[in-house]
């Protein structure tokens, strides 16, 4: 017996439209488990930028993604607006699930309704050790165990991976054979090391990333002079349309970060495509790439050169089918549904702190 429909708010980010025009990985999460959860008969309202799309019933709470105005834009201001038109509605909902990081976690305390946060950055800053621990009791969700890691005292319910529609990506057995760099131009995605790799192995490395405005300094000071070869192509943003023929014809899709990666959206794009990802050992990474199967793990570059050699070893048609058994959106939203269910179990009982690893 199929049971009840859930009334879920979903709260995104304001800086991109739902789902993103071109970068925005967060954002294009928060689209993905939207429509699914609408296609399972679930009652959804989302709160977000006026320019997304959505099936869900949509409140705009501001006319545009706000990177798309530019300089002196105050998302604080316009992220508590939205927040106001959240609690506003708040008893219409059986879950408010948020992506905006801890930032509501002083008015969901006094919602009156079940809350969840999915937590999309990296945890690791000290000051967040004292803020978890004021508010013990907001449940969260991480996006893999590495993540979670960080965070130890945190009152988490569960890791959910994120997953993507079976038709984000085509399986091509026929690749063009560069190497790709999907993402920022940021000191932590290191894509002077994905240079370093195409370099040494003589193989074309296209790149295809954003350059925030923060960041354009490094960009053309520690970067732009790397582009000077003839094996490096620099594209930019590219949207999702051209995402899909982008890494589909890649011989692989380098990833070789530097950071703490809380998961990294697009080493499952990649492998939607039967493209196999080559990685650096950095938090998520173990957890998303499989092995010898759908990748290689590396320690450095030199190891990642010796990657390259043996990717012939590995099957686009098996990375295509990892990608289907593991990362799928409606593997997603059911872990979310079942996190749904407990948290509103649990706030009908007496004991309302649980643990639901929803990943695994």
């Amino acid at each position: 017996m199929m049971r009840e429909k859930l009334r879920i708010a979903q709260v995104a980010p304001l800086a991109e439209s739902v789902p993103p025009k071109l970068y925005g990985g967060t954002e294009r999460v928060v689209s993905f488990l939207t429509e699914e959860l609408v296609a399972m008969g679930h009652e959804v309202t989302l709160f977000a930028s006026a320019d997304s799309r959505t099936s869900a019933e949509l409140v705009a709470c501001c006319p545009q993604a706000l990177r798309l105005k530019g300089q002196g834009v105050d998302e604080l201001a316009c992220t508590l607006v939205m927040l106001e038109r959240v609690l506003e509605r708040a008893q219409e909902f059986d879950v408010i699930h948020s992506h905006i990081d801890y930032l509501p976690f002083g008015l969901y305390r006094r919602a009156g309704v079940a809350t969840l946060t999915t937590l999309h950055g990296r945890l690791d800053h000290p000051d967040l050790a004292k803020l978890y621990a004021e508010f013990c009791e907001m449940p969260v969700v991480a996006i893999s165990e590495a993540q979670r890691q960080a965070l130890p005292g945190a009152h988490w319910v569960g890791t959910v991976y994120h997953g993507l529609p079976p038709d984000c990506g085509r399986l091509n057995l026929r690749p063009e054979g560069y190497l790709a760099f999907l993402g920022r131009l940021s000191p932590e995605k290191r894509v002077e090391s994905a240079i370093a790799v195409a370099q040494k192995t003589g193989i074309p490395l296209k790149i295809a990333a954003k350059v925030n405005d923060h960041e354009c300094d490094y960009f053309d000071q520690q970067i732009r002079p790397l582009l000077d070869n003839p094996l490096i192509e620099f594209i930019g943003e590219i949207d999702d349309a051209q995402k899909n023929d982008f890494l589909g014809n890649a011989r692989a899709l380098l990833f070789m970060v530097d950071w703490p990666e809380p998961f990294g959206l697009a080493m499952i794009e990649a492998m939607a495509c039967g493209t196999p990802v080559i990685a650096r050992r950095c938090g998520s990474v173990p957890e998303v790439v499989d092995e010898g199967i759908t990748g290689f793990v590396c320690d450095n570059d030199d190891e990642a050169v010796d990657a390259v050699a043996r990717l012939a070893t590995l099957s686009r048609r098996i990375c295509r089918e990892v990608f289907e058994e593991r990362f799928t959106v409606s593997r997603m939203a059911q872990d979310y549904v079942r996190i749904y269910r407990h948290l509103l179990d649990a706030s009908r009982g007496p004991e309302a702190h649980f643990s639901l690893d929803a990943a695994h």
